[in-house]
């Protein structure tokens, strides 16, 4: 690779040890890449910090977070002292709800654990956000900005909707990219990777969430893992809709980025998506199309008896929990069945502010942060069958839980909560 005067220094450990560690593992991480350099980035998002549960027998053993850090983020059997970092680091979820301990069944010392790799990482600079929505709680990079973030669903967005340039990076990348304020230079990072490649054409409403949740699921299902030009939107999508597009896209077909013609800040003209070359593939997207989303999101769910829904993924924004609060006031949730609702910390806390607690907790639903049941592995105990208005959350607990679950609209779950019983109406 290419090293600036400054990234050679780094390498040559000018900086200390901990950035020529993390520049070791970005030159050969880049190498294997085919990047010919990196680029500058001051906008991270990952799980920095040696918070995973497996690395805690390590410390139990004697090993400090140093060490840890060392070893398991930038991928080096020294152990070198970790300095603050260089570039604006913010932390996702985690597989933890701290103030829900019981619930999740997480035993105390875990807990202790990670609520100390917690302080550590904040010791290092880290904005603790614990969310897979920074963007709605403040990380808003601009347009053209280079990023290094994790999670599929933040990834899609910073690319599609904001026209900052990340790829899906891991761990140790994003460790190593806060220390180093660089990144390889490849993939979306590039202009001409960030063209789109199939053209979806649109040809029914797609207005809700619950609408473009399906329309996530089937684009990404057939684009797999391409870049999807959506035309025929006439009802310009908000923050909400994409984030449960993207979210639901990312999940069925690892897309990381997409565009929508008159909507996406890279799509203002059809032309414009595809760089002036024509798409590899038009698929029609319309009510037959609506109704095999549906049927393949319900396809692992087949009782009505429902025990526990799930809304908040990707984390819920505040007008999504005024939303739910306005079907909660006065009702109760069912006996037989349980309501979690996931947000950020921060919209947790605006959520107190209004008094959306109080309906929430009245109503017999818990308010969680920092977590989801797929990223915590965690249900009601003796959950059998599910509901969630997340596509995402529909394609994965089966599998990881194996749990039935049902997906629909916000409402219809909220309703499934109250009655304990699943009535949805297919498209």
């Amino acid at each position: 690779m290419k090293l600036t005067p400054d990234e050679q220094a780094m390498l040559d450990g000018g900086e200390g040890p901990a950035r020529q560690k993390a520049m070791e593992l970005l030159v050969r991480y880049g190498e294997a890449l085919g990047a010919e350099n990196f680029v500058d980035t001051d906008n991270v998002t990952g799980t920095m910090g040696s918070s995973a549960t497996f690395v805690r027998d390590y410390y139990e053993a004697g090993e400090d977070r140093d060490l840890l850090f060392s070893r398991f983020d930038l991928d080096s059997d020294e152990a070198v002292e970790i300095p603050q970092a260089q570039a604006f680091s913010c932390h996702l979820q985690t597989r933890f709800e701290p103030a829900q301990a019981e619930a999740f069944g997480t035993p105390k010392d875990a807990l202790d654990f990670h609520n100390a790799n917690q302080e550590y990482s904040a010791g290092l600079g880290v904005k603790i956000l614990n969310t897979c929505t920074p963007y709605v709680v403040g990380n808003v990079p601009e347009f053209g900005d280079h990023c290094a973030w994790m999670e599929s669903s933040a990834v899609v967005y910073c690319n599609s909707v904001l026209g900052a340039r990340t790829n899906t990076e891991g761990r140790e990348s994003t460790s190593a990219a806060m220390l180093t304020g660089k990144i390889p230079n490849w993939g979306f990072h590039l202009d001409d990777y960030r063209f789109g490649s199939h053209h979806i054409k649109v040809e029914t409403a797609v207005e809700s969430v619950m609408d473009w949740g399906m329309i996530g699921y089937y684009t990404g299902k057939m684009v797999e893992e391409n870049k999807p030009v959506l035309e025929g939107i006439s009802v310009a999508p908000e923050l909400i809709h994409h984030k449960h597009f993207g979210a639901a896209a990312a999940s069925s077909g690892g897309v990381e980025m997409y565009h929508v013609v008159g909507h996406t800040p890279e799509a203002a003209t059809f032309e414009q998506a595809f760089g002036g070359k024509l798409p590899a593939e038009t698929l029609v997207y319309g009510i037959e199309e609506v109704r095999g989303a549906y049927d393949d999101l319900n396809a692992k769910a087949s009782s009505d008896d429902i025990d526990y829904v799930m809304l908040g993924c990707p984390h819920y924004t505040l007008d999504q929990i005024a939303d739910a609060c306005r079907i909660l006031d006065g009702k109760r949730v069912h006996e037989n069945s349980n309501l979690w609702i996931f947000t950020s910390r921060a919209i947790r806390d605006e959520a107190f502010q209004k008094g959306y607690d109080k309906i929430i907790n009245s109503a017999g639903a818990i308010l969680m942060t920092d977590t989801c049941s797929a990223m915590a592995q965690a249900v009601p105990q003796g959950t059998k069958v599910a509901a969630t208005d997340s596509a995402k959350q529909t394609h994965y607990l089966p599998a990881m839980l194996g749990v039935e679950a049902w997906f629909g609209s916000a409402e219809e779950c909220i309703n499934a909560a109250l009655t304990s019983k699943w009535r949805s109406e297919r498209p």
